[in-house]
C-alpha cells in the first residue's frame, strides 16, 4: 500500500480496534432497556460518557457519566441522571437522543447537537449548551437547527457528528426517507460559523454518501460518526445489507469524493453467541486517549443496544 502523508491516519488503524479484553459492555441496562448512542469528550484528565437509555417503549433520555482518563472503564454515573428529557411541547417532546458534545473554539463553550424526535413530527436535529459542567445542558432554541425538510430525511435529519475546523462547524447526520430503521438510509452533511452554531447550512450535494457499493452496506448507511486528521475527513458508519448491522470506514477532503477503507468492514459483530454485541455493531466513536485512540460503540444481542468499548490493538 502506498504510504500515507505524515500524520494521516492510515487505512490499518481503523481496521485494527479490538474489543478490551474485560469490562465490555461498559454502559448497559438490564433488557428491555438500552444504553446506547454513546459519545465521549475528553476534559483535561476525565473523559465524559454522554449517553443514553431507551426507556419502554421508544422514550430516550439523555445520561452523563465520568470516568479517569487513564481507566476508562471506572465509571462513575452522575447522580443528576437524566440530564435531558423530552421537552414538555417541543420538537423533541417524545425522545431525546444521540448527544455528540464537543468544544466551541470561538466561545470556549461546550454544545451537543442532538437528535430529537416528536410524538407527531420526525427525527430532527436540535442543539444544546453547557458552561462547563457537562451534567448541565441547555436547549439554545426550541426548533430544529436541521429540519427534516428534504425528501430523503423525510423521517429524519438525525444522529448528528461534528468536526470543528478553523472557523466552521462539519456535520454528518443520517438522512432517513422512510420510518424503516434499516431502509432509506443515508450520511448527509451541513456546516455552521463557529460563532453561530445554529445556523447550519446543508450541503446541496444531500446525500453525500449511499455506500461502498459493496454487499455489507448495500441497503442502507446511517450513525455517521467524523474524526479529523491533519489531511482527510474519516468517517465511521453503519453499513447494513439487509440482516446485519457492520461499522466500515471512509475519508474524504471535501464531502464530494469519498474514498472506502479497503479493509473494510473494519468492525463486525462478535462471533461469542452469548456477547452482548453478537448481532450487530453502530456507532463507532474514534477519540483520541493520550498517544493513541479508542472506540466507542454501540453492540445488539437480541433487540438491545448496549455501550461497547474497543482500544487499537498493539498487534
Amino acid at each position: 500500500m502506498v504510504d500515507e502523508p505524515r500524520n494521516v491516519i492510515s487505512f490499518e488503524t481503523f481496521a485494527n480496534f479490538k474489543r478490551i479484553e474485560a469490562g465490555n459492555p461498559i454502559i448497559s441496562l438490564p433488557p428491555p432497556l438500552w444504553a446506547a448512542a454513546t459519545h465521549a469528550i475528553i476534559i483535561d484528565d476525565v473523559v465524559h460518557y454522554i449517553w443514553c437509555k431507551r426507556d419502554f417503549g421508544v422514550r430516550w433520555l439523555i445520561m452523563h457519566a465520568t470516568a479517569p482518563i487513564d481507566n476508562l472503564t471506572d465509571i462513575t454515573q452522575d447522580p443528576r441522571n437524566p440530564i435531558l428529557e423530552p421537552s414538555a411541547d417541543g420538537f423533541d417532546n417524545a425522545s431525546v437522543e444521540y448527544p455528540f458534545p464537543f468544544l466551541n473554539p470561538a466561545d470556549g463553550k461546550y454544545y451537543m447537537y442532538y437528535r430529537g424526535k416528536g410524538e407527531t413530527t420526525p427525527e430532527q436535529t436540535g442543539l444544546l449548551v453547557s458552561d462547563g459542567d457537562m451534567g448541565e445542558w441547555r436547549r439554545v432554541l426550541r426548533t430544529p437547527v436541521i429540519p427534516a425538510d428534504m425528501e430523503h430525511e423525510r423521517h429524519g435529519s438525525t444522529h448528528p457528528s461534528v468536526a470543528v475546523v478553523d472557523d466552521t462547524i462539519h456535520i454528518v447526520y443520517t438522512g432517513k426517507a422512510t420510518q424503516s430503521f434499516g431502509e432509506g438510509l443515508t450520511m448527509c452533511h451541513a456546516t455552521a460559523p463557529t460563532n453561530d452554531p445554529t445556523s447550519v447550512t446543508k450541503n446541496p450535494a444531500n446525500p453525500v454518501f449511499r455506500g461502498s457499493g459493496e454487499a455489507w452496506d448495500s441497503q442502507a448507511v446511517r450513525e455517521t460518526e467524523l474524526f479529523k486528521d491533519p489531511e482527510f475527513f474519516h468517517i465511521l458508519y453503519g453499513g447494513y445489507d439487509g440482516e446485519v448491522w457492520r461499522i466500515g470506514h471512509v475519508r474524504t477532503r471535501d464531502f464530494r469524493t469519498f474514498e472506502p477503507n479497503p479493509y473494510n468492514p473494519v468492525f463486525t459483530l462478535s462471533n461469542d453467541p452469548d456477547a452482548f454485541d453478537c448481532d450487530g455493531v453502530l456507532t463507532g466513536q474514534i477519540f483520541e486517549v493520550g498517544d493513541t485512540y479508542a472506540m466507542l460503540y454501540a453492540g445488539k444481542k437480541g433487540e438491545e443496544w448496549q455501550t461497547g468499548l474497543c482500544v487499537l490493538s498493539e498487534g
